[in-house]
C-alpha cells in the first residue's frame, strides 16, 4: 500500500447520488472548495443510477401543492411537517427547473400541451448529467473513495474524514471546514438493484461522533419484486391482481396497504402476480417511464400483462423508508458540529411521516436536503478556521480498531445480522416477540464484531460494512419497541392499532448502548384511532 495520501478542503461530501451532487453544487456556488468522495463511481453508482424515478415535482399553485401533500399524509401517521413539505416543494420545483437549464438535462415534452414533463427523471441519464454538472463547476471527483471514518478536532466538530482510495490502493485523510454525509440509506446487501453501496455507512460513522438518529422503526421497507429480480419497482403493482398457487385470488393483497397480505401468503406458499389492471394506455405509460423494469420480462418472454410471474418480496430498509440521521434546523446540520445530513443517509419524516415516500418524495427529498446541507456547509466551513491534520482524530471503531482478538470475519458478521434483518416474518410481520430476540441476537452480532479489523485495502471496507449494517439494525429494532403501536409502515401485530398519546418521533442513538426517546411531532394535526 502505498502512504497515505493527505488534502484539504473547506467542505467534504461523502456520497456520489443525487443529494451529494446537488450538495456538491450549493456549496461550490456559496464559494466553497469542495471535493466529491464516492464509494462507487459517481454517476452510476447507487439506487438512482439505474433507475427511473419520479420526482415531487408540483406547480406552485395552492391547490396542487395542498392535495400533493394530503396525499400520504394519513399513510404517514400524520408525522410529517407542513414547514419543510413546502420548503421540499419548493426547492424541488427550482431544482428541476435548474437540472433542465444548467444540468442540460432533456427533458420530454407533452405532445398535447408542448409543455417539458418534469414530474420524472431516468437514472442514468440524470446521475451522467449531474456529474457533468458537478464537474464542470470545478467540483473535485474521488470516486471509488469509500470514506471509512469522520475526523473531529479537539471541541469534537467534525472537520473532514479518512478513507481508502481502492484504484489507487492507498489510504486517504481529507481536512475539511464541514461535512456533508450523503452516503446513501441501508438496505443490508439485501441485492436490491444499485443498494449494494448502500450498506449505511454514513449512519455508522455519524453514531461514532454522536450524532441523534429519527424514525428508525420506519425501516422496515420490502418491495414486490418478480422472483429472483433485483429490480424494486412496486408502484407498478399497484396495477396488479395478486394470485394463490391454486389461481384464486389473494384477497387483500396489493402494493400499498396490502403488501402484509402478501408477506403473510409467502410464509406458506408461492403468490403470483399479473399486471392485468393496466389498460393499453397506462401499459405504454409504463413502458416509457420504466424500460428497465420491463427488461426482466422480455429477456424471460414473459408479458407480465397478460402472463401470471412468481413475486416475492425484497428488503429495502432505510433507503426507501423515512428513518436516518435527525437533522435540526433548516440546513440540514445534524446535532454534531460540522456534520450535515442529506439525501437517504438523512430522516425524510419531515416530509412524508412514517411511510415510505416512495421514488418520487425520496427523489425531492435527495435534491432538496442535499441543496440545503451544501450550502449550510459551506457557510460554516468559510466562518470557521482551516483545520490541522495533525490535529484531527478519526472517530472509527469497529470494523478498524478491533476491540478483542476473536476470531471473526465480516462475511460471518453480515450473515449474522442478515438473519434478523431481512426475514420479513421478523422485520415486516412484527410482534415483540420476534423483535425482542432478534435485537439480543444483533447485539450479540456486535459484540462479535468489534473483533474485526487490523486488516489493509478493501478488507477494511467490508469490517466497516458489516459493523455499518448491525448498527443500522439495532438502532431500527430498539426504535421498534419503543413505538407500541401501530403507526405508519412499522405496524406491530401485538399493538395494532394507532394510539394518538403516541403522536411524537422516536429518537435514538448511541452504538455499544443503544439508547432511545421521544420529541413532539411539530404537525399539528393530531392522528385519531381507527
Amino acid at each position: 500500500m502505498n502512504d497515505t495520501w493527505q488534502t484539504s478542503t473547506d467542505v467534504l461530501v461523502i456520497g456520489g447520488g443525487p443529494a451529494a451532487c446537488w450538495a456538491a453544487i450549493h456549496a461550490r456556488e456559496a464559494g466553497a472548495r469542495v471535493i466529491l468522495a464516492d464509494k462507487g463511481y459517481c454517476g452510476t453508482s447507487g439506487a438512482t443510477a439505474p433507475s427511473g424515478t419520479g420526482v415531487w415535482y408540483i406547480a406552485p399553485e395552492a391547490t396542487a401543492r395542498a392535495n400533493a401533500k394530503a396525499s400520504r399524509e394519513a399513510l404517514g401517521g400524520h408525522l410529517a411537517d407542513h414547514y419543510w413539505m413546502d420548503r421540499v416543494l419548493d426547492r424541488t420545483y427550482t431544482n428541476m427547473n435548474r437540472l433542465a437549464v444548467e444540468g442540460r438535462y432533456p427533458f420530454p415534452i407533452d405532445p398535447q400541451t408542448g409543455e417539458p414533463l418534469r414530474t420524472g427523471v431516468q437514472g442514468p441519464e440524470y446521475m451522467r448529467r449531474m456529474r457533468a454538472w458537478v464537474q464542470r463547476l470545478g467540483v473535485e471527483i474521488l470516486d471509488h473513495s469509500p470514506a471509512l471514518e469522520l475526523l473531529t478536532d479537539s471541541d469534537g466538530v467534525v472537520r473532514g474524514a479518512a478513507g481508502y482510495q481502492r484504484q489507487l490502493d492507498r489510504d486517504y485523510r481529507i481536512a475539511a471546514g464541514a461535512v456533508v454525509l450523503a452516503s446513501g440509506g441501508c438496505a443490508f446487501l439485501s441485492r436490491a438493484l444499485g443498494t449494494n453501496v448502500d450498506t449505511g455507512d454514513g449512519a455508522l460513522m455519524a453514531a461514532e461522533v454522536g450524532a441523534r438518529f429519527s424514525g428508525m422503526e420506519f425501516s422496515n421497507a420490502y418491495a414486490i419484486v418478480p422472483k429472483g429480480s433485483t429490480v424494486t419497482k412496486t408502484a407498478y403493482y399497484g396495477y396488479a391482481t395478486f394470485f394463490h398457487e391454486n389461481g384464486e385470488v389473494v384477497e387483500g393483497a396489493g402494493s400499498t396497504s396490502g403488501r402484509s397480505v402478501i408477506a403473510r401468503t409467502l410464509l406458506t406458499e408461492k403468490v403470483f402476480a399479473q399486471l392485468d389492471r393496466a389498460d393499453a394506455t397506462v401499459q405504454a405509460q409504463m413502458r416509457v417511464g420504466q424500460p428497465n423494469f420491463f427488461l426482466q420480462f422480455d429477456r424471460r418472454g414473459i408479458d407480465p400483462f397478460t402472463d401470471r410471474f412468481e413475486v416475492d418480496l425484497l428488503a429495502e430498509g432505510t433507503v426507501r423508508g423515512t428513518g436516518g440521521i435527525d437533522i435540526v434546523d433548516d440546513e440540514c446540520a445534524t446535532t454534531v458540529p460540522g456534520l450535515y445530513a442529506a439525501g437517504d443517509a438523512a430522516t425524510r419524516e419531515r416530509i412524508c411521516g412514517g411511510f415510505t415516500g416512495g421514488g418520487s418524495h425520496n427523489s425531492a427529498w435527495a435534491m432538496s436536503s442535499g441543496s440545503w446541507a451544501g450550502a449550510g456547509a459551506a457557510t460554516f466551513a468559510l466562518s470557521s478556521p482551516r483545520p490541522d491534520q495533525a490535529a484531527l482524530t478519526g472517530a472509527g471503531r469497529v470494523g478498524l480498531r478491533p476491540e478483542h482478538t476473536e476470531s471473526v470475519t465480516a462475511e460471518e458478521v453480515v450473515a449474522g445480522a442478515q438473519g434478523e434483518l431481512i426475514p420479513f416474518e421478523k422485520n415486516y410481520l412484527r410482534h415483540g416477540d420476534r423483535i425482542r430476540p432478534a435485537l439480543d441476537a444483533l447485539d450479540e452480532v456486535w459484540e462479535r464484531a468489534k473483533g474485526l479489523g487490523g486488516g489493509a485495502g478493501d478488507a477494511r471496507v467490508r469490517a466497516r460494512q458489516a459493523a455499518a449494517i448491525t448498527a443500522v439494525g439495532r438502532l431500527m429494532y430498539r426504535s421498534t419497541l419503543q413505538r407500541n403501536e401501530t403507526r405508519g409502515m412499522s405496524k406491530r401485530a401485538d399493538h395494532p392499532d394507532l394510539d394518538p398519546a403516541q403522536h411524537h418521533h422516536i429518537l435514538s442513538g448511541g452504538l455499544d448502548q443503544v439508547w432511545t426517546s421521544t420529541a413532539a411531532a411539530t404537525n399539528t394535526t393530531v392522528a385519531v384511532a381507527s
